[in-house]
């Protein structure tokens, strides 16, 4: 009977999954480190579907996987950098700020329409309650 509840409640905890996540990524867009080390590569949020058994399918969403962003970091020449090279190049963080945008964008859309959603539920089961009264 609360089905509608539970999955939109999977559906807000991935949204604040996701945006926590891409929070993260764009405090870090600037983020430069030694050169020695990996550069900063943005987290990817990989969500998968929850079933309750087999061939059972609608029972929500959970994370599934951080996945780090894959390319090439794009090197820049800085010389009088600290954490420039031997040939004065810098590597920059591998983020991509217009699509952490969009996926800010989808994930604010998701986590709000999930809360509509127990609003809505909640005001039909308060309804159906008074019916009997």
């Amino acid at each position: 009977m609360f089905n509608s509840l539970d999955i939109a409640a999977t559906g807000v905890s991935l949204a604040q999954t996701w945006l926590d996540t891409i929070a993260h990524n764009m405090a870090n867009a600037n983020t430069v480190r030694p050169p020695d080390e990996e550069p900063f590569r943005a987290d990817l949020v990989y969500a998968q579907e929850i079933t309750d058994g087999p061939g059972a399918s609608g029972s929500g969403v959970a994370v599934r996987d951080f996945v780090d962003a894959a390319g090439d970091p794009i090197k820049v020449y800085q010389p009088e950098h600290p954490f420039a090279d031997a040939d004065g190049m810098v590597t920059l963080p591998v983020v991509d700020m217009a699509g952490q945008m969009s996926d800010l964008i989808i994930a604010q859309r998701t986590y709000q329409m999930n809360i509509q959603v127990i609003q809505s539920s909640r005001e039909a089961y308060e309804t159906a309650l008074r019916i009997g009264r």
